[in-house]
């Protein structure tokens, strides 16, 4: 048995490395994103200010359809974006893809944004709305109501409900063992304490459904963005001197392959597409179930608070982790075997001195518990698709019992299937994004149109 499980271990090892490692899977996903922001107009750039004058609850109504605010739909998505991939994904990049790695995860997040415009924008304009107001919503409502294809919006459903269990369950409990480990080695030998007393506040989290989910995100979000950020920051200020030759490296083992070579270069993009990929999630059809559930009437309102997903999760948050390692040369100086959030944690102490590792093992902790209540909502959706609202409840105390055996056991077999699903949850959303982008360019430019007519004092309303 054990043979076999380290033969499937060392099997979807390598079907994963070849799907994120892949040239035309990388291509794929930021091709579509390249494609989406010359279709959609620069969205980002065009539409970024009225994206975040929406987060501050000036043009909501509170008659509109849905469950959750603006703001707490975007924390709840961000809940799951904002997580290892933040600490440990950006010094694993920069690790085997060298500092210009940074600069490729910049691009994945630019053209991120407006892949996340589409896919938000699509998922509320397809969404169904119980009579008691429950919302459900994401690619698999997309690709059934949008497409007519209810067969890969099954397909989807199922993906996504496999990664729940994967990267939003078990990968990250043992996540949070890692963060108390990092900050109480002792309690490391307590995994099973640990889980269980995981399993029990994300019980209390998720059995409130979306409403409790958004409302414990809107708060651990923000607290927790700001610790890291400030600490990032003050890295930054004590090291200010270095920053311009820091930016300088990145730019230039990104972009000069005369300098660095182009091998080098090959795998500044490679590591930085990937991880930039993975922790943003712009393509893979997670958020947009989140987002689903915003209270609007208008779709493109939603996408466009979406689309600050992969600003904050990679152009700010990354950026700030990545240029902490570059600044401090922790990429260099450290030993061989500390890579991932070892190499973070590296660099924060090579300046806070043991409050690095605090900040860094506080981060993982509630970054993964964070990823873990929202994914517990994608999961809950993409069950009730497949098998009605019945299966919610079930499928809630399966999700938190994982939770103890993800706490306590070796992962890599889980982190190899939750790499795989991700990438298979991708292919039915990326195919829905390209055969609907007309219409969401149609809904873009009338939302504009309408709202440019009351600026100008055209119009009685507010669109």
């Amino acid at each position: 048995m054990t043979e076999a499980i380290a033969a499937l271990t060392e099997w979807t090892g390598a079907l994963s490395g070849i799907l994120w490692g892949n040239p035309v899977t990388l291509l794929v996903l930021v091709g579509t994103g390249a494609y989406l922001t010359f279709r959609m107009g620069l969205v980002q750039v065009r539409g970024f200010r009225h994206g975040m004058g929406l987060l501050t609850g000036r043009y909501s109504k509170p008659d509109d359809v849905g469950e959750v605010s603006h703001f707490q739909a975007l924390s709840t998505a961000l809940s799951a974006t904002v997580g290892t991939g933040n600490i440990a994904g950006v010094a694993t990049a920069i690790s085997l893809g060298g500092p210009g790695a940074l600069f490729w995860m910049w691009v994945t997040a630019f053209v991120g944004m407006a892949t996340k415009f589409t896919e938000c924008t699509l998922a509320l304009r397809f969404r169904e709305v119980d009579p008691d107001g429950e919302v459900a919503g994401g690619p698999m409502y997309t690709l059934l109501h949008g497409l007519k294809m209810p067969k890969t919006a099954t397909l989807f459903a199922a993906f996504a409900l496999i990664a729940s269990f994967g990267i939003g369950n078990m990968v990250q409990a043992n996540s949070v063992v890692d963060g108390v480990a990092f900050i109480w080695p002792d309690l490391a030998e307590q995994a099973w304490l640990l889980g269980v007393v995981l399993a029990v506040l994300v019980g209390l989290v998720i059995i409130g459904g979306v409403k409790r989910i958004a409302r414990v995100a809107s708060t651990l979000v923000p607290f927790m963005a700001t610790i890291y950020l400030a600490a990032a920051l003050i890295v930054l200020i004590d090291q200010a001197a270095a920053v311009p030759a820091a930016l300088a490296t990145v730019l230039n083992h990104a972009l000069n392959p005369w300098s660095v070579g182009g091998a080098a270069v090959g795998e500044a993009i490679r590591w930085g597409v990937a991880r930039g990929l993975f922790s943003n999630e712009a393509g893979l059809g997670s958020s947009p179930m989140a987002h689903a559930a915003a209270r609007t009437n208008e779709p493109v309102r939603e996408g466009l608070v979406a689309m600050m997903e992969p600003f904050i999760d990679t152009l700010v948050i990354c950026t700030l982790t990545g240029l902490v390692i570059v600044v401090t040369q922790s990429h260099v100086t450290s030993p061989d075997d500390v890579m991932g959030a070892a190499l973070t944690a590296y660099a924060f102490n090579e300046v806070l001195g043991d409050a690095g590792a605090l900040v860094v093992g506080i981060g993982l902790a509630l970054f993964a518990f964070s990823t873990t209540i929202a994914w517990s909502y994608y999961g809950d959706r993409s069950a009730r698709f497949l098998f009605g609202e019945g299966a919610v409840l079930p499928y809630r105390v399966v999700f938190t019992v994982l939770l103890v055996i993800g706490a306590a056991v070796p992962l890599q077999l889980v982190w190899n299937l939750a790499d795989i699903t991700n990438i298979l949850m991708a292919l039915p959303n990326l195919l829905s994004l390209l055969l609907l982008a007309t219409l969401v360019k149609g809904l873009r430019q009338d939302y504009f149109r309408r709202r440019s007519a009351v600026d100008a004092g055209a119009s009685g309303g507010q669109p």
